[in-house]
């Protein structure tokens, strides 16, 4: 069991030992289901002391749920030693994220429930088989016969017309089914009433399009000398770039100790958590504010790839181990794609006066994952180019939320019209991104800049001038800030104590979408358990802790963490090991175009070197000119 790295994700015969040790203390319930095996990270200073061959430690938290009434165990375990660290048993009011057996529980018992049933019958639905569950979070809005600190879900439903189909095409409207898991019972059944089913299909597999499109010739991505990139382990490198991977169950892809020519950029960076808020005043979907990271666990949602389907060209993909429900291991292969991209254009000059006449094209790495959370797909795209750029893409599609409608119950304004009697409501995808800088070694400073506008007077007589300006922000206070497309708004990180040849401290700036926030109201139930979606960036002295956006355990949670109470103390940040919180995402306004599955939509943000270069780093690029390319 040779574990090579501190970071190295978790071996197979790691996880099982850790449940074994769990298993054989006397503590253990023999009821325990799992819902996460997470590697725990070292400090940093194990981490960046660590050299080929030393030790260092390799504990793994186990959290779980079992016939306790509270929010279920979390259990460290030291699997070098063999022995417990520490259990943990947690309050009603952060729970442990949500298992596959609290799924499995939740459907079965939806479907034995009389009430549930009856609702069903006015419906003229008896074939229970071909109902499909979708059990959502049931905290935040919860109802009155939920009791406090009770593990929660609320239930709704959808018909196939065949084991096969594509359920969400007839939604069971009006029907919400409310399960306390804790008692084991469905305790509420909401019925607003009878509405129509939807008569058409929603079906998007290519076996049931009545013809597919002719004309388009194959494409083929061919390096004939192999790849550009090396792999060691779980670690990357490519074209000076070096990093380490690896999955996490609730933040999903993660980059470790990204540096480039041997210069740190970033200590770590990933998902922190997600929100998906809906807008629509329909009782289906009024309450939903899912967190697909720390509720649902996203990351344990990772798909299998699928060569030259999720990726193409010359690929290397990367195996991850996680956690069953019932304590075994499940081995997700092909989970991690990594390959390089052409991108086009790098740089290019023609000199008209007889100069040089160059051009450069551009590639990037890209590091790649999938997942699926219900109805949705999210892709995570981490790109590394050759300038120095890092980008994060999120990639969206899937399969909306819709509801039956009528003539009399369409709301346009809330919930557009996506096929023949079916609404889609508005929603929000807002993800916040924790970046763990460690930009040139040692601390680092933050600043605002923007672009304005100078005033007209003698010095600029036509008002035609502007110029950029800068902020320090130096308290956890001053750097809660929103997106200004307007005025060209970035936050740059700098390393006050390293400066490039120019006398100019080395930097590199954030650059924000043109990405919206919150939308619901600052008194919202879903304002205080998203606080972290209310603006575009946080910024925090690091602590080892402080990694959920909106807290560690936030199924049946209430606001009572996450980076809104972090940030509470207005510590300094003015030169510190920097950690900043970046929140972006996308309003989605359903359009026909959407449905049945929604053609990818793109988010995310740039991390663009300012100063971290002394000139234009890709001047060293080899011109390319393919003569097997055909005009």
């Amino acid at each position: 069991m040779t574990v090579k790295h501190p970071l190295d994700p978790l071996k197979e015969e790691e996880i099982k030992l850790a449940v074994d040790i769990l298993k054989a203390d006397k503590r253990y319930d023999k009821t325990s289901t799992f819902s996460s095996a997470i590697l725990v990270e070292p400090e940093k200073t194990v981490v960046q002391d660590f050299n080929e061959g030393s030790s260092f430690p390799r504990n793994v938290k186990l959290l779980g749920i079992d016939s306790n009434q509270d929010g279920g165990f979390c259990a460290e375990i030291d699997i070098l030693a063999k022995k417990f660290v520490s259990l943990e048993r947690l309050p009603g009011n952060e729970q442990v994220p949500y298992a596959m057996g609290d799924f499995a529980t939740a459907m079965m018992l939806t479907k034995e429930n009389a009430e549930y049933q009856e609702a069903l019958k006015k419906r003229g639905i008896t074939d229970l088989e071909l109902v499909q569950i979708d059990p959502w979070p049931g905290g935040g809005f919860t109802h009155e016969s939920i009791k406090s600190g009770h593990r929660a879900f609320k239930c709704i439903s959808f018909l196939k017309e065949s084991l096969e189909d594509n359920a969400y095409a007839r939604p069971i409207q009006g029907v919400i089914a409310w399960v306390d898991l804790t008692l084991g019972e469905v305790v509420h059944v909401e019925d607003h009433g009878v509405i129509p089913m939807p008569t058409e299909h929603a079906r998007y597999d290519a076996g049931s399009q009545s013809n597919l499109r002719e004309g388009l010739k194959p494409i083929d991505i061919n390096q004939p000398e192999g790849s550009s990139f090396e792999v060691d382990g779980y670690q990357i490198s490519w074209q000076g770039w070096k990093f380490r991977i690896s999955i996490h169950d609730v933040q999903g892809l993660v980059l470790h100790q990204l540096s480039l020519h041997d210069r740190p950029i970033l200590y770590r960076a990933a998902l922190s958590d997600m929100v998906v808020p809906y807008g629509d005043s329909d009782p289906m979907h009024s309450w939903k504010h899912v967190f697909d990271g720390s509720e649902y666990s996203l990351g344990r949602f990772i798909n299998s790839l699928t060569l030259g389907c999720d990726c193409l060209g010359e690929i290397y993909y990367f195996d991850i181990n996680q956690i069953s429900w019932d304590g075994e291991v499940n081995k997700i292969e092909q989970a991690i794609c990594l390959h390089e991209e052409d991108y086009g254009i790098q740089w290019k000059h023609i000199d008209g006066q007889g100069g040089a006449k160059e051009v450069r094209r551009s590639r990037r790495l890209v590091i790649s994952s999938m997942f699926t959370v219900g109805n949705y797909d999210y892709g995570f795209f981490w790109y590394l180019y050759l300038d120095g750029t890092i980008q994060m893409e999120v990639k969206l599609t899937g399969i909306m939320g819709i509801s039956a409608i009528t003539d009399e119950t369409y709301n346009p304004s809330q919930a557009p019209k996506v096929a023949k009697n079916i609404a889609a409501p508005l929603h929000q995808h807002l993800f916040c991104f924790r970046l763990d800088w460690e930009l040139d070694g040692g601390n680092n400073q933050l600043f605002e800049s923007e672009i304005e506008l100078l005033p007209i007077n003698g010095n600029n007589p036509n008002g035609t001038q502007f110029q950029s300006i800068s902020r320090h922000l130096k308290r956890e206070s001053e750097a809660k800030r929103d997106v200004a497309p307007q005025s060209s708004r970035i936050w740059k990180v700098v390393n006050p104590n390293k400066e490039n040849s120019l006398g100019i401290p080395v930097a590199y700036k954030l650059m924000p979408g043109a990405t919206p926030k919150l939308l619901s109201h600052p008194d919202s139930v879903v304002s205080k358990r998203a606080a972290f979606a209310k603006h575009n960036l946080w910024a925090s002295p690091y602590v080892l802790e402080e990694q959920g956006a909106a807290g560690s355990y936030t199924v049946m949670h209430e606001g009572q963490s996450g980076i809104e109470v972090y940030t509470s103390k207005d510590r300094d940040i003015s030169e510190c090991d920097l950690v900043m919180w970046h929140t972006f995402g996308l309003n989605h306004v359903p359009r026909p175009e959407d449905w049945p599955v929604m053609p990818v939509e793109y988010c995310g943000f740039h991390l663009i070197p300012v100063g971290f270069f002394d000139k234009n780093p890709t001047l060293d690029i080899p011109p390319s000119c393919d003569k097997k390319n055909k005009s």
